[in-house]
């Protein structure tokens, strides 16, 4: 493949020209459609704006919201003018809220009402009480001492006090020149950092993956290859866009083929299914969950899917059995699986359309273009012989620049040598098609989402009635995982598993919660003292009769 070596910024003008009057993206639940031209006009709008803020290159701006249009905006609004955005998980809470804004030193902050029981306005009045007095969304804030503006992207009608709407920063826009708007473009590099994702932590915190437009372009451009896609495809993008599997999987993938987008604002299943039908859209990315909740909808028969082609199932493992419903009930003939992580922008290794059917539910691919990988032992970090199981390991383009101020953090993750060690163990077959067989790295992967333990574990040892703790992951057949914490009490603490999780609802993302609690009287543990987790995970799995769950059979 050949490299991508133009910017964001540069890769939407050119689309803006060759496909001007293509539709770039459309929305099915709002008003908003918009072609290469009219969406490259409505960005460089945004861009004005953030410059009139003061924003420059290397600044944080944060974006707090489902997929909204104005998320589309300010991904490339920002990256024209080299700012850093960073994207916020909408399952945020007011404590992981808190720690990323300090931890990235974002300066800009924009947010919408919020997601179902989450009010992302009173958080920000919680952990911003200084906004209440504020003017057009300066403010000054104590607690965060990098902030200078936060915005509303929630419509006109009822901007929250103290907020700038999003419309009101697209009129300070104008008071840039056009002279001063192609000066800041002017020290744009291709190599520059332009997104951060905050990914879950073996330290209890989560890490802020530094990706460039170099990175994520060219990965999006590989991906898209996979899938052969064109201009004449149009995806439907159900998957969140601070994640990389809708940003990079999705975005990416898209306009480095000149392909429409067609987003969903939230994932639900009627939503999704009159969209492919009503849009005949050609492709649809999802984790399994997703799949699963389509496939077994109610109204599932009465929705046209003679449209689709391809897309992507990844985030989590994949079960073979909805692999293959996929293909043979949602007309996903030439449906791909993609494998990586955040730290690599984020695929190494995807099945193509050409790919049998076997390899295409078996196996998660070969690595991609410009992508190399190995499989090593991870004790002593030898080369694995095809078969083997070992340490997945990565080099190339699509590796992260490090985490942002944490190099020590950094070092682990990639060695001297370049080579980003994943944590997961996997096999090769003779013909380069990888498979996934298991982690080292203590972490849970929830539909799609990334939990580590440890972090769960830091909030409980926060709590009064906990002495000791442990969180581990067991098998579910909806989420493929579930999160479940042991916990020793201390004594004369009167608190039951339901109290347990009550204390995690409010301090924590919904999908963090655990959804089981048991209560012990000490660990399991080896003769030298070591904690096993493993024996914990079977002990549940007979305790919930999870085997059903735990026998399930992925890529």
């Amino acid at each position: 493949m050949e490299m991508i070596n133009k910017t964001l910024g540069e890769m939407l003008e050119g689309l803006a020209i060759d496909y001007a009057d293509s539709v770039a993206i459309k929305y099915t639940t709002r008003e908003y459609c918009v072609t290469w031209k009219q969406f490259n006009e409505k960005c460089d709008a945004v861009a004005k704006g953030l410059l009139a803020l003061g924003i420059k290159k290397g600044d944080k701006v944060a974006i707090w919201a489902t997929n909204i249009p104005e998320w589309f905006e300010m991904l490339f609004a920002s990256a024209k003018i080299g700012a850093i955005l960073v994207t916020v998980n909408t399952n945020y809470r007011e404590f992981e809220l808190d720690y990323l804004l300090k931890q990235s030193d974002s300066k800009v902050l924009i947010t919408i009402d919020g997601v179902k029981n989450n009010s992302y306005i009173d958080t920000i009045d919680n952990i911003i009480p200084e906004l209440r007095k504020a003017k057009n969304g300066s403010v000054k804030s104590s607690r965060f001492t990098f902030l200078t503006n936060v915005i509303y992207a929630g419509g006109n009608d009822s901007t929250p006090r103290g907020f700038l709407n999003f419309d009101g920063l697209v009129k300070l826009g104008e008071s840039v020149s056009e002279s001063d708007y192609a000066k800041a473009r002017s020290i744009i590099c291709n190599h520059d950092v332009i997104n951060m994702q905050y990914t879950s932590g073996t330290t209890g915190f989560p890490k802020g993956v530094m990706l460039t437009h170099y990175n994520i372009l060219n990965n999006g451009k590989s991906i898209g290859d996979c899938m052969k896609f064109s201009h004449e495809d149009r995806l439907l993008l159900t998957v969140p866009l601070f994640h990389c599997f809708g940003l990079v999987l999705g975005v990416m993938a898209c306009i480095t083929h000149a392909t429409s987008m067609i987003p969903i604002e939230s994932f639900s299943p009627l939503k999704v299914m009159s969209a492919i039908q009503s849009e005949k859209c050609s492709a649809i990315h999802g984790v399994p969950t997703m799949f699963i909740a389509i496939l077994e909808h109610p109204e599932f028969s009465n929705y046209d899917f003679s449209s689709l082609r391809t897309g992507i199932m990844a985030g989590s493992p994949c079960p073979i059995k909805v692999m293959r419903e996929a293909v043979d009930r949602m007309n996903l003939s030439e449906i791909t699986i993609a494998y990586g992580q955040t730290e690599a922008s984020p695929v190494c290794t995807q099945t193509t359309t050409d790919d049998s059917i076997d390899k295409r539910v078996n196996t998660v691919g070969r690595v991609l273009s410009g992508v190399i990988a190995k499989i090593v032992d991870p004790e002593t970090g030898l080369e694995m012989p095809i078969g083997e199981k070992g340490e997945f390991c990565a080099k190339g383009y699509n590796i992260m620049k490090g985490y942002y101020k944490m190099p020590d953090a950094t070092s682990q993750a990639i060695d001297e040598d370049g080579w980003l060690h994943t944590g997961d163990l996997c096999t090769v077959d003779e013909d380069g098609y990888y498979k996934v067989v298991g982690r080292i790295k203590d972490m849970i992967i929830r539909g799609g989402e990334n939990i580590y333990p440890k972090e769960i574990e830091e909030f409980y040892y926060t709590q009064s009635p906990v002495k000791d703790v442990q969180v581990i992951g067991v098998p579910s057949e909806q989420y493929g995982e579930e999160v479940m914490a042991v916990i020793i009490l201390k004594e004369n603490c009167d608190i039951d598993e339901e109290g347990l999780k009550e204390l995690a609802r409010g301090s924590l993302a919904r999908h963090k919660v655990p959804k089981y609690v048991r209560i012990v009287e000490s660990f399991p543990v080896t003769a030298s003292g070591k904690i096993q987790k493993f024996k914990m995970r079977e002990e549940a799995i007979e305790l919930l009769n999870l085997q059903n769950a735990a026998d399930i059979e992925t890529a």
